[in-house]
């Protein structure tokens, strides 16, 4: 070692102080930059909610019954108890969608301001292409069972990211979620795996397709279908039914 190179050990030299602010302002660069392309996406899955996706489950039978009254089913599940609101906010969902997990803090703000006036119902509408879309439709459902359905809900999306886009099953994830909400195991299990559970999804799915369903997030307001291109198009939108 040189005398050039020997230093008191725990001594920071001019040039170590360079070479860690360097250090930092290169990863503050890096940390806007992801956070530019976090936003960006999330606003691009957001101003495209409406875009048309692939085809669902199955193929529906044809109905007779109009629009207006497939919207909402006696027993479709509902995020708010709200038996006599003037105003009933539907969205068709998937859980593996990306732009409906882009959608979802948009609805939970609309949830925590309009959710003592405005009834909020899911839909089911799992997407034939996304591999784990009908599973995690029905652990929500086999949740909703057990009174657990806006717990289950939130962490599908809130997780979204440590399941979805993948082509390997996640029933154990979602097992693991149920767990972690305290769920009856045995039953949760043979709801989730109930021909009945499948069959309570893909009602959704007819219904939604005898009304033009093409692709999720898809949003009803009063049984009439809404294509808000954002979010402060779709509060207005609701503040509107309301004031009518």
């Amino acid at each position: 070692m040189s005398k050039n190179d020997r230093r008191p050990q725990g001594r920071t030299t001019p040039e170590d102080q360079t070479r860690a602010s360097t250090e930092r302002r290169v990863r503050r660069i890096v940390l806007v930059v992801i956070g530019v392309v976090l936003v960006a996406g999330w606003a691009y899955a957001g101003f495209q909610l409406t875009r048309p996706q692939e085809a669902a489950i199955a193929t529906p039978t044809p109905s007779t019954t109009s629009s207006a009254d497939l919207t909402v089913r006696e027993d479709s599940r509902r995020l708010n108890d709200l038996p006599n609101a003037k105003v009933t906010f539907v969205e068709f969902l998937d859980f593996e969608c990306e732009a409906c997990g882009a959608a979802f803090p948009a609805i939970e703000e609309l949830r925590r301001t309009y959710g003592n006036r405005v009834s909020f119902v899911i839909r089911y509408f799992p997407i034939q292409s996304h591999f784990n879309a009908l599973r995690a439709a029905r652990a929500v459902e086999a949740a909703a069972q057990q009174g657990q359905l806006e717990a289950m809900y939130t962490k599908m999306y809130s997780a979204q990211t440590e399941w979805a886009e993948q082509q390997v099953p996640k029933d154990d994830v979602f097992r693991g979620y149920a767990q972690e909400l305290g769920l009856d195991m045995a039953t949760w299990e043979a709801a989730y795996n109930a021909t009945a559970t499948t069959d309570r999804i893909q009602s959704d799915v007819q219904d939604g397709t005898s009304m033009g369903v093409q692709g999720t997030p898809t949003f009803f307001l009063n049984g009439k279908l809404i294509e808000p291109q954002s979010f402060g198009e779709l509060e207005t939108l609701i503040q509107q039914a309301l004031a009518e």
